[in-house]
């Protein structure tokens, strides 16, 4: 009688949870809510593209968020890393996501890719000599005012949303034929993303824009479709550019000023729980890149340069400045007084 007795309240047990909340039935889609334990929430992988190599800045800032994120989620999700471009040029991973594509749910971008689908604001992060210094990059980056350019896709309804910045090192042309001075750019074809501002950029220090993608400027270069292009450093030695383009010259034009943004319907297959520990990685992993950049890129620097690459430093950067006048005033319009705010945090 007393096992009988047992037994009822164990099956009553089970099943009144049923009764009080509706069948099994109507009850399992909640578990996309969350089990109470992150770890023991729906497996869900994202597939993550890089047009670096792994061993670059943003490719070591990527694995780094990948180790973070399945960490903090017990594994429940799992970071599928595309590097050296396999998934397409930045640009091409942000048609595939923004027209709905669903084989890529997340990239590391440059800031500036998004001016082309309307996101303003990012055009501000891109403008040449907007930032004195790393230190300069990282007070803004760091700041209460960065989450407002994070937001932006939505706010004009972009399907994406970011997640952490960082950066990958000042921006500089590298050519075929040596380049001593900002003079022996004229009549130079440069490659350039399609983008405004490095459009204008490049006009304006008296060479020709050429648009060539990313993947195809080794033998862009090679078969002398461009002259030459810009990359921060790590970028170029990576992307093997010094064996057709072995003359660096330091001009610092841009700061490389990267972000990592993720898809809404990547985002939305995510529980709570595990949005929160992506937050927290990238929280972490923008952390870590501002701790290994600087040292990552002279490390570098020291290498090409024992390599026997020839490398220019530019010492006065005023004339450079001075040629860019139009595009940066053109880039800020409507947007001084944000343009300005960003100017203030280089204390």
């Amino acid at each position: 009688m007393k096992k009988a007795l047992i037994a009822l309240m164990v099956l009553f047990a089970i099943v009144a949870p049923v009764f009080a909340n509706g069948s099994a039935e109507t009850k399992a889609p909640a578990a996309a809510a969350g089990t109470g334990n992150v770890a023991t929430d729906p497996k869900v992988t994202l597939v993550y593209a890089e047009v670096n190599p792994l061993d670059t800045i943003v490719g070591r800032t990527g694995t780094y968020f990948k180790e973070q994120v399945e960490k903090l989620t017990g594994g429940s999700v799992t970071i599928d890393i595309q590097a050296s471009g396999v998934l397409g040029s930045e640009n091409d991973v942000l048609d595939s996501i923004l027209g709905g594509g669903t084989q890529i749910d997340m990239s590391r971008i440059s800031a500036f890719a998004l001016t082309g689908y309307g996101a303003k604001k990012s055009m501000l992060l891109s403008i040449p000599f907007a930032f004195a210094s790393r230190e300069h990059f990282w007070a803004f980056a760091n700041s209460s005012l960065a989450p407002e350019f994070l937001n932006e896709p939505q706010e004009i309804n972009l399907p994406i949303r970011g997640i952490f910045y960082g950066e990958e090192g000042f921006r500089h042309f590298f050519t075929k034929n040596p380049v001593k001075s900002i003079a022996d750019l004229k009549g130079l074809k440069l490659r350039v993303s399609n983008d405004p501002v490095m459009t204008g950029m490049v006009k304006g220090l008296g060479a020709a824009p050429t648009v060539v993608s990313f993947g195809e400027l080794y033998s862009a270069i090679q078969t002398g479709v461009v002259d030459g292009a810009e990359q921060p450093i790590a970028n170029y030695k990576s992307n093997a550019f010094p064996e057709v383009a072995p003359n660096l010259i330091l001009d610092g034009h841009t700061l490389g000023a990267i972000q990592v943004v993720i898809c809404d319907n990547a985002w939305n297959k995510l529980t709570k729980a595990q949005q929160d520990a992506i937050m927290e990685a990238g929280k972490l992993a923008q952390a870590y890149n501002q701790k290994i950049s600087q040292e990552a890129e002279d490390k570098v620097l020291a290498e090409l340069k024992a390599s026997g690459c020839n490398v220019v430093d530019v010492t006065d950067k005023a004339p450079w400045q001075e040629a860019c006048k139009s595009v940066i005033s053109n880039s800020i319009k409507g947007q001084e007084a944000l343009f300005q705010q960003i100017q203030a945090l280089n204390k």
